[in-house]
């Protein structure tokens, strides 16, 4: 009799990381991706950090065919508040037999042993798919499948506005500065993933303006700045 595939939920970004992640999961017979969960910033209805809009990520969800999980979190969440809000839906998803959380972490240790202890309390396990795999190779593979991706958000402590609103493609990696991670996994910039090999049609939008932003940097950083910029490009569905 054959084992019955294990339930795992991912931790959806709207990103290229997250769909590679989706990518390597579906890949894997003995896994199951019951849905996708995102957090958003009740306030704007938007992904922290991307800024994507929420009806971008449904449309992307419907494209993908999965369900979509939104989890609404306040704004200036403070991190009791947070893990708080995260157990009571772990917990319901474990009631529901999902037991395993996916993560399309890559190199960032402190953060896994994050997620990971955090699970254990509550009797659950992380996997991660694209852990320790080389950042350019995971990109030049992101490429060669006919991923499709653009550039949303950007940290303009080290990216200029240009690279905000750019495709994801072989030319992109060429203009990355040297001290850039290729995958962008120390938060350099972010992706939108709107078509590939798990997409079923293409999410169909548009491109408007970019937009500055700031916010209050963390005290005694190692760059002594008291806030930090990031360029954010404005996608609207079609």
């Amino acid at each position: 009799m054959s084992k019955e595939p294990e339930k795992v939920f991912l931790n959806w970004s709207s990103g290229k990381d997250a769909s590679m992640t989706l990518h390597k999961l579906r890949q894997n017979d003995r896994l199951d991706v019951d849905r996708l969960m995102t957090t958003v910033n009740s306030s704007n209805d938007r992904i922290n950090m991307h800024g994507i809009h929420i009806s971008l990520l449904k449309a992307q969800a419907s494209a993908l065919d999965m369900i979509l999980d939104i989890v609404e979190l306040p704004e200036n969440l403070d991190m009791e508040k947070y893990n708080e809000v995260i157990s009571t839906k772990m917990k319901a998803y474990k009631l529901q037999g999902i037991k395993t959380s996916a993560y399309g972490d890559i190199f960032l240790e402190d953060l896994r042993t994050y997620r990971e202890d955090k699970l254990k309390t509550i009797g659950m396990k992380a996997i991660f798919p694209l852990w320790k795999t080389p950042t350019l190779q995971l990109m030049n593979e992101f490429i060669a499948n006919r991923f499709k991706a653009i550039v949303v958000s950007v940290d303009a402590q080290v990216l200029d506005e240009s690279f905000c609103g750019r495709e994801v493609n072989d030319q992109f990696l060429q203009d990355l500065p040297n001290d850039v991670d290729p995958c962008g996994e120390n938060g350099e910039f972010h992706t939108f993933c709107y078509d590939g090999p798990i997409f079923n049609y293409p999410v169909e939008f548009e491109v408007g303006q970019k937009i500055y932003k700031t916010y209050p940097a963390p005290k005694g950083n190692d760059k002594g700045l008291e806030e930090y910029g990031f360029w954010y490009s404005e996608l609207s569905l079609k």
